[in-house]
């Protein structure tokens, strides 16, 4: 028993070790998630996952999957779809069929697979992933819109593809249950659709309904959620089986079209399980696989991967984009970038099991073809995408940008050094008066509540590395903060009048909630106020080898904050980081305070 526990507990740390390592080197988690899965499995066995789960395993993956394409299904949501560009819709609707079709044709002729077993990895194989774009597009730093094209696409494709799959491998478990007639096999199949769709659509709207009249308090609605996604999963596969990964993922979609308004909490909370269970499942299904599953892949796998990488990928968003907004060079480096995830091998491992069991011979070939397939793509693009984007002439030299939520004469000061230092900028408020004075100083703004789902369609967050909350209400600043944080991260966001309090004052908010303070002292919105009126204004400073950071400390006034340091690497730093970061020569200052009566201006 102490044996089992302790592999178990290797799982988990290698996952999420591997995860934490991945976030902190900027390099592909899935990346390190093969190599923790292969040392600990095949390399060492260290991890057992037969000998540790038995029986369990395949339950246990397939419940796992269930909550992973439920998750998906989550981020389905059709407004989205109508609101993106062009592009995008194409991309779903006629791009995901067409790569599904030319996957098939490619799996079954060149890399000799059975056509039952080519259909389901040929869904599976359509979906990209938010979870491996994501980190690629924050490291590459592409033009708005090729990032938004990819980003989209991983988005609203990922519950597509996972559709996809899930009707081939009803298709094939209807094939292999014996039925005679084609009759009977389509009735079989309209029963599986109509059991999977009754369920899903029923058990989500009662869900919906029970959330919105009160009847399951908020510290409990991801648990029943969560409850309820298994038990629909194991009540549908008994009427019919594996009907419940489609009854799961329709329930997702349902509930993810819905206006609940714990609904970000819910999804923040399936992402925390997605990442738990992407990790682990992705550990055990790497560790089951051994050196010779891989040893066995020969030249129709590598031309099936070639094939996807230079023909149908290319083809699919070529054909997709034509007459689009998407120039040419960018559509052909959307062609490029696929890099497939985690979820396309753990439902690969799912599936093969019960293909396995149901003779479907080569069936067993999946996984090693998928990660073979996840590995190489999420290598070649993960590596490629800034040197393809240069090339065709694509790649952003900017840095990450600064978004402030709430104007005022400071905004709009402190707004218009940060575009002087060519560092984008944007504005947002709600109130079209206040932004009138950001407008006519050409600065980029956004009117309309940061907070609504429309902002996450019409600005491009990606340029944006960090935020200040600087409105008049410290309530509302400390709740934008709140929001953002999981988003750009913790200690990205910043707000005014928030000062560092000691954890017995009884002033001092959680810190669970709102951002990081911009001033020490908790400066707030009347202090920047009154401190405009009294002739403060933003400096921005150039330190070079004669002045470096002493001498700016020395001759600014004692009052003054450091608010921004732009590297020289084109990184930028903000808030109480920027006054104790590393400074060098040709590193930029932009200080908050009386102006010193020497100071050499950049």
């Amino acid at each position: 028993m102490d044996a089992i526990a302790l592999q178990i507990g290797l799982i988990g740390i290698l996952g999420i070790g591997a995860q934490w390592i991945a976030w902190r080197w900027q390099i592909p988690a899935i990346v390190l998630l093969m190599a923790a899965g292969l040392v600990a499995g095949p390399v060492t066995g260290l991890v057992s996952p037969e000998a540790v789960f038995g029986d369990l395993l395949r339950p246990l993956i397939g419940l796992a999957v269930a909550i992973i394409l439920f998750e998906g299904g989550l981020t389905l949501n059709f407004a989205e779809i109508r609101e993106t560009t062009r592009a995008v819709r194409r991309i779903v609707i006629l791009g995901a069929p067409l790569s599904w079709g030319l996957l098939f044709l490619a799996a079954h002729y060149v890399a000799g697979l059975s056509a039952p077993a080519a259909a389901v990895f040929s869904g599976i194989m359509v979906v990209t992933g938010p979870t491996v774009i994501m980190p690629l597009l924050r490291q590459a730093k592409l033009p708005a819109r090729p990032a938004s094209f990819l980003r989209w696409e991983a988005i609203l494709v990922d519950p597509v593809g996972a559709l996809f799959a899930v009707f081939a491998y009803e298709t094939v478990l209807l094939l292999n249950a014996g039925h005679g007639s084609a009759e009977a096999l389509l009735a079989r199949g309209a029963l599986a659709l109509a059991v999977a769709f009754a369920v899903g659509i029923g058990l989500g709207r009662l869900l919906i309904w029970a959330f919105i009249r009160g009847h399951v308090p908020e510290y409990l609605k991801a648990a029943v959620l969560l409850i309820a996604v298994l038990v629909a999963f194991e009540a549908t596969n008994h009427v019919l089986e594996e009907a419940g990964l489609l009854t799961v993922t329709v329930m997702g979609v349902v509930i993810g079209n819905s206006n609940i308004a714990s609904f970000n909490e819910i999804r923040r909370f399936k992402e925390i399980m997605t990442v738990l269970l992407v990790s682990g499942i992705f550990v055990i299904l790497t560790a089951t696989v051994t050196l010779d599953d891989m040893a066995r892949i020969g030249l129709p796998d590598l031309a099936f991967l070639a094939l996807l990488l230079f023909v149908v990928r290319p083809l699919a968003v070529l054909l997709s984009t034509v007459g689009t907004t998407l120039t040419f060079r960018e559509r052909l480096l959307c062609g490029w970038i696929a890099p497939r995830g985690v979820v396309a091998v753990a439902v690969s491992g799912l599936f093969a099991a019960t293909m396995t069991d149901l003779g479907v011979d080569d069936a067993a070939r999946l996984v090693p073809l998928a990660f073979l397939v996840v590995f190489a793509t999420v290598i070649l693009h993960g590596f490629t995408i800034q040197p393809l984007a240069r090339l065709l002439g694509l790649a952003k030299k900017e840095p990450d940008g600064v978004m402030i939520v709430g104007n005022s004469a400071w905004a709009t000061a402190l707004a218009r050094r940060i575009k002087e230092m060519e560092i984008p900028v944007m504005i947002a408020d709600a109130n079209w008066n206040r932004l009138r004075e950001a407008r006519e100083a050409g600065i980029p703004t956004y009117y309309g509540e940061i907070l609504a789902e429309a902002a996450e369609h019409k600005i491009d967050f990606g340029r944006y590395g960090a935020l200040i909350a600087a409105t008049d209400n410290d309530a509302y600043n400390s709740l934008v903060c709140t929001d953002f944080g999981p988003e750009i991260g913790r200690g990205n966001v910043f707000q005014i009048g928030r000062a560092r309090r000691g954890e017995d004052d009884r002033n001092a908010l959680p810190a669970t909630i709102g951002g990081q303070p911009l001033f020490e002292g908790g400066a707030g919105f009347s202090d920047l106020r009154l401190r405009m009126g009294e002739g403060w204004d933003f400096s921005r400073t150039k330190l070079t080898g004669e002045y470096g950071i002493e001498d700016f400390l020395a001759a600014r006034g004692e009052d003054a904050a450091i608010l921004l340091l732009l590297k020289v690497s084109g990184k930028v730093v903000i808030g109480a980081k920027a006054a104790t970061a590393q400074a060098e020569a040709g590193d930029i200052l932009l200080s908050f305070g009386p102006k010193p009566a020497e100071q050499p201006e950049s």
